[in-house]
């Protein structure tokens, strides 16, 4: 399925994964949403499930990456990730809805509920976790992305030790669709950064960024 046709597909269709938990999906996928809008160029960003650390009433300790992502694309949390679609338990989705009581998270509903404004030029769906964390019952986010059938993935990871095992593994998962790996908190003077650069554009071939700025976004 050709998820990003469902309420009409962006011009350019982005999936942002990443190589882990933490690495800094939403802080890229917010620098590239405002660097769009900077341009000119009519973006939204999707969010399609998240889970998040709560307080006993349910409600967020700190802003969501839906929140997040809204304010870079200037649109409703809600909107970024349907309401029904915010699980008030710091654990995978699927895993969360079983411990709240909710229904089980099934990708085709998810896919369905994507929904783009009319016009939209780049949109941007970030998916949760890492690659093969599960973010439907029956689907992981590396099953989301192929679903997804985007015009480019960024898969943001680490510049740290053990980057090259876990960028290896992702990439692996994605193929065979068109990769760029976004190395976050990058440090050129940090030696382990730089190795680690050089062995996965010279010994791996993989198209290596740094700077969120310089993401072929292709717009």
């Amino acid at each position: 399925m050709n998820a990003g046709a469902a309420g009409g597909r962006p011009t350019r269709l982005v999936a942002v994964v990443g190589s882990s938990t933490g690495v800094g999906k939403t802080w890229v996928t917010c620098m590239a949403a405002g660097t769009a809008r900077e341009r000119g160029v009519r973006v939204a960003a999707r969010k399609p499930v998240q889970s998040f650390e709560a307080d006993p009433s349910g409600r967020p300790l700190e802003p969501t990456d839906a929140d997040l992502l809204a304010q870079a694309t200037g649109e409703e949390a809600h909107t970024v990730c349907p309401e029904h679609r915010w699980y008030p338990r710091a654990m995978a989705p699927p895993m969360a809805a079983v411990a709240l009581g909710r229904s089980p998270i099934a990708l085709d509903e998810v896919l369905g509920e994507l929904r783009w404004p009319p016009g939209t030029e780049l949109g941007l769906v970030e998916s949760v976790g890492g690659v093969r964390s599960p973010l439907a019952d029956d689907a992981d986010s590396a099953f989301l992305a192929h679903a997804l059938a985007p015009d480019l993935t960024i898969l943001v990871a680490d510049a740290e030790l053990g980057t090259i095992n876990a960028t290896r593994l992702s990439v692996e998962a994605l193929r065979p669709l068109d990769v760029v790996v976004l190395l976050n908190r990058y440090d050129p003077d940090r030696d382990i950064h730089a190795r680690n650069r050089r062995w996965l554009e010279e010994r791996d071939g993989y198209r290596i960024v740094v700077d969120p700025l310089r993401l072929p976004m292709g717009i």
